[in-house]
């Protein structure tokens, strides 16, 4: 709905983009991050995420609040410290000033799949990230349950797209080395069918859900596509630009070892379990519900690809 005011809290990979489109449309948009960053069009509050007065007074008069925000460092230990007050201030905000609450998600409250994730899936997460998203969204649930707000979580499979860094499983480490034909080391089992969320549509979904007048206090999933192995990929990529780049495995007691003296490849082994079996959305609820859909897998790719060539 153009001309009405939102937040977006982070200014990542996604959250820029959910500001930027917002900001296309006519609409007025507060952009609340850590150091303030400047996006032209929106309004910059610095603060941290998790202060609760500092985000009511961000989203006052705001229809919605969009929780895009990503702890720094991907571990159990950070995540478990920093995501329950960040929800707990979206939840205050929200309630108090009235805004419906999107969570941008993942697929981690669901963990090992049995087949394809849907939006009704069971969460069975064992592991620790897992139970800390698991229970964030349970909070937001609880609250819009209650009558305190209205909120829905969008979730997305391992994302890919122009400005994915060194983070991505599908970003600068896997396609950087494949256009300059070297091996591109990855986790888990390259061949195995896998779910990619490309960052457009990820930013489509969460304006949809935003915009959605029939039910929230629900899950809602990013249109993905069909399911590609990082094998396929390279092969894609290597015709396409002639190369002969490669894909191998790290071995699992090598990241095992490799884990013991950095969180963040400790976290990375703790989700690992994603890339050593199948490991597939189904949006089709969400594509026929918000009429959203995956950008032609062809496209997304080549330009995903080409945003890590050098400048000819």
């Amino acid at each position: 709905m153009p001309g009405t005011s939102h937040v977006v809290v982070g200014a990542g990979l996604i959250g820029r983009r959910v500001a930027q489109r917002l900001i296309e449309r006519g609409d007025r948009v507060t952009l609340l991050t850590r150091r303030g960053t400047e996006l032209p069009g929106a309004r910059a509050m610095a603060a941290d995420a998790s202060d609760t007065a500092t985000h009511i007074a961000a989203a006052e008069g705001a229809r919605t609040i969009f929780l895009c925000a990503n702890p720094a460092i991907y571990s159990a230990e950070e995540w478990a410290a920093v995501w329950p007050p960040i929800f707990r201030a979206a939840i205050a905000a929200a309630h108090d000033v009235g805004a419906g609450l999107v969570v941008m998600g993942n697929l981690y409250p669901y963990g090992l799949p049995d087949g394809p994730m849907t939006e009704h899936s069971p969460e069975k997460t064992t592991s620790q990230k897992g139970l800390i998203r698991k229970a964030g969204w349970a909070a937001v649930k609880a609250a819009h349950d209650a009558g305190e707000l209205r909120g829905v979580e969008v979730r997305a499979s391992d994302y890919f797209g122009p400005g994915a860094g060194a983070t991505a499983m599908l970003g600068e480490r896997f396609f950087v080395p494949l256009l300059e034909s070297r091996t591109a080391r990855v986790v888990g089992d390259p061949a195995l069918p896998h779910s990619w969320s490309y960052v457009d549509d990820i930013a489509t979904t969460l304006i949809a859900a935003a915009d959605y007048r029939r039910e929230w206090g629900r899950v809602w999933h990013v249109p993905s596509g069909e399911p590609h192995s990082r094998l396929e990929i390279a092969d894609t990529v290597n015709e396409w630009f002639g190369t002969h780049g490669k894909v191998a495995t790290i071995p699992q007691l090598a990241l095992q070892a490799l884990a013991l003296g950095s969180p963040q490849l400790k976290g990375v082994l703790d989700e690992s379990y994603r890339f050593r079996h199948p490991f597939v959305i189904d949006a089709s609820e969400t594509e026929r519900r918000l009429g959203v859909h995956a950008t032609p897998w062809e496209r997304a790719l080549r330009d995903t690809v080409q945003s890590y060539r050098p400048p000819s």
